[in-house]
């Protein structure tokens, strides 16, 4: 017997603004909320979603877990995420092709691939 993938939780500041940051960023939708938890998903029914929970601390260190998106167009994806508030950031990984490291309105960060061949 096997499990479904439900969720992939992240803690948050503030769950209602990063869920509808990440809902624009990734075309999803609110499926759920209530105060300090903000559910998100591609459309209501399909599976995994992305919850945002809330907790009193801060960020502090380089996420051991991230997302990575592949557009079309890689170029015009990290335009548009950093004009709706993500930023450019360094984890260590130097100049590398295929990808660029950037960060959510609360640090937490993400990859944006080149295209695939």
């Amino acid at each position: 017997m096997g499990s479904d993938w439900e969720n992939v939780v992240v803690d948050a500041e503030d769950p209602g603004r990063l869920a509808r940051w990440w809902a624009e960023a990734l075309h999803y939708q609110i499926t759920f909320e209530r105060p300090g938890e903000v559910e998100i998903r591609r459309k209501a029914d399909e599976l995994p979603g992305l919850i945002f929970i809330a907790v009193p601390d801060l960020k502090t260190v380089k996420n051991r877990l991230h997302i990575d998106l592949r557009p079309d167009d890689q170029e015009a994806e990290v335009e548009r995420l950093v004009d709706m508030g993500a930023r450019h950031v360094d984890v260590g990984q130097g100049t590398v092709d295929g990808w660029v490291v950037l960060a959510d309105p609360e640090g937490n960060e993400f990859c944006v691939l080149a295209p695939r061949p």
